[in-house]
């Protein structure tokens, strides 16, 4: 999470630095006056941004540059060295950039300048008049952002069945409910953002069905609106519990922002949560209670936690992390009944809990898609540049199942970077500028202070190669199947975890 910032150190590059001291393809950190600065060499050329990612504040110099760009060691945001342009996300604002001399031997840094991202193409002979998102999420909101800043400027709506604009949403099972991040981390933009930038948000507002032929969206409530451009980013939703009391009060599952703000409330009264699942969030959640000071209980009815995801070695390493910091395992176990105070087990126990969490999974909100008769194929089907069977409509997120260039198959992931991803690429292509959507699929899961990342997309393996020790935190693994690398998990291997990266993005491209 983005922390203050400390006095800059390194050399006052204002003041000039020797070329000596930065070698061809190395990276140095200084500063001008209290600006952070990294210098990028590249040949002959040298290159002056900001030093850190403008997502959580990730250190670039610990990153990896690749051509003319640099990527975040943390969550694999990409910037344009040139420009400063974030070009992928997590993060979407840019990097700030100075004007670099050379002269005497030496480097100088001599005024900063405004990033000036470059619009990726021309506007198509048929561009669009109007478009209209549906979503309010991570695919959506980027989806808007990047149209404008493509310098595109006629009409768009957003549709959300959510109460508040687009927010952070990974940031609701770590810190912002750990209690160590401040409200204003969570909104991805402030409410002037789209004021300034002519988008209609319509919140607590949701489409009811679409119309393809005649290019319309039905909303709930009466009313329609046409379209040009359609975007589906419809999201996910949380699978409930179909057993006795899972209606209690006490009884939460975290999805949206009201939901996390529900949670913390309980839990400032609560001594004891039990969370229902030992997913990615469950698990999350599981640690931010206990940052708060609650006694936590994890059922679930896997051998592992995060064995199907992560394989049996991190699975061991993450049950022994929570174990570490108090949390208890039920294990092979579910839950089967719950009332005020107690929440029955298959097995026969009973626990307390004055607050319960469910984290069992999530299911695409396909209804829209599936109504106005998409094809589908377990989520939304779309080809290379995320349009749907229905010309002018397209999909991106949790919902859509894309034609991977990297495994060769048909994929559908449930990732915040992955939908951030989509939804800028779905714009330029709503834009006409026909680009494929070829992003190696990359998703990271904070376990107090330990950070998992993820790279690729592995939904069957037969061989998990270690490197390192997940005991001491310092591993990377790779999945494969066939003997062909599906997907590389690593703790604090941030570097590895980038050039794995690049290198399936390579070999996707060859």
């Amino acid at each position: 999470m983005a922390q203050d910032e400390a006095k800059p150190t390194g050399p006052d590059l204002s003041q000039g630095v020797s070329l000596d001291r930065l070698a061809d393809g190395a990276t140095l950190v200084g500063h001008v006056g209290e600006d952070e600065v990294l210098l990028v060499r590249r040949g002959r050329e040298i290159f002056a941004v900001g030093a850190h990612c403008t997502h959580y504040h990730g250190p670039l110099a610990d990153g990896l540059v690749v051509g003319d760009t640099v990527r975040c060691p943390w969550h694999h945001a990409c910037f344009d060295l040139r420009t400063g342009e974030a070009l992928a996300a997590p993060a979407l604002s840019p990097i700030a950039c100075w004007t670099v001399e050379q002269r005497d031997g030496k480097i100088w840094i001599t005024g900063k300048h405004e990033p000036k991202p470059k619009p990726r193409g021309k506007a198509a002979a048929d561009a669009p008049k109007k478009i209209v998102i549906v979503g309010g999420g991570a695919a959506g909101f980027a989806a808007a952002e990047m149209l404008r800043r493509e310098n595109y400027q006629d009409g768009i709506v957003m549709l959300s069945s959510d109460g508040a604009p687009p927010y952070d949403r990974p940031n609701l099972s770590k810190d912002y409910l750990a209690g160590s991040a401040p409200f204003d981390y969570v909104p991805l933009r402030q409410d002037d953002f789209y004021r300034d930038n002519a988008i209609e948000m319509r919140l607590r507002q949701t489409a009811a069905a679409i119309d393809p032929r005649n290019r319309e969206v039905a909303l709930a409530g009466g009313g329609t609106i046409a379209y040009d451009r359609l975007l589906l980013a419809t999201g996910a939703e949380p699978v409930r519990l179909v057993i006795p009391g899972a209606d209690e009060p006490h009884v939460l599952t975290l999805r949206s922002l009201a939901d996390c703000e529900a949670i913390i409330e309980r839990a400032k009264a609560a001594r004891r949560a039990v969370v229902i699942g030992a997913s990615f969030i469950g698990l999350e959640v599981a640690a931010s209670l206990r940052a708060r000071g609650l006694e936590v209980h994890v059922v679930a009815p896997e051998r592992r936690p995060m064995e199907r995801v992560l394989g049996p070695q991190l699975g061991d390493f993450i049950r022994g992390l929570h174990e570490g910091h108090g949390v208890v395992f039920h294990l092979g176990e579910t839950v089967t009944a719950i009332d005020r105070k107690r929440l029955k087990l298959k097995g026969g126990d009973t626990l307390e809990a004055d607050l319960v969490v469910v984290g069992i999974g999530v299911r695409p909100r396909l209804e829209l898609a599936e109504q106005a008769g998409l094809k589908s194929d377990r989520g939304v089907a779309v080809d290379r540049y995320l349009q749907t069977s229905a010309p002018g409509v397209y999909a991106a997120g949790d919902i859509a199942r894309w034609p991977d260039p990297y495994s060769g198959e048909a994929i559908r992931v449930e990732h915040w970077v992955v939908a951030e991803r989509q939804g800028q690429a779905a714009a330029l292509n709503m834009l006409g500028r026909a680009i494929p959507f070829t992003a190696v699929p990359f998703f990271w899961s904070q376990h107090y202070d330990v950070p998992i990342n993820n790279v690729g997309h592995a939904e069957a393996w037969d061989e998990i190669a270690v490197d390192g020790d997940p005991a001491a935190k310092d591993c990377l693994l790779r999945f494969k199947r066939g003997g062909r690398l599906v997907a590389v998990a690593s703790i604090f291997r941030d570097i590895a975890s980038l050039q794995a990266e690049v290198a399936m993005e390579r070999a996707a491209a060859a």
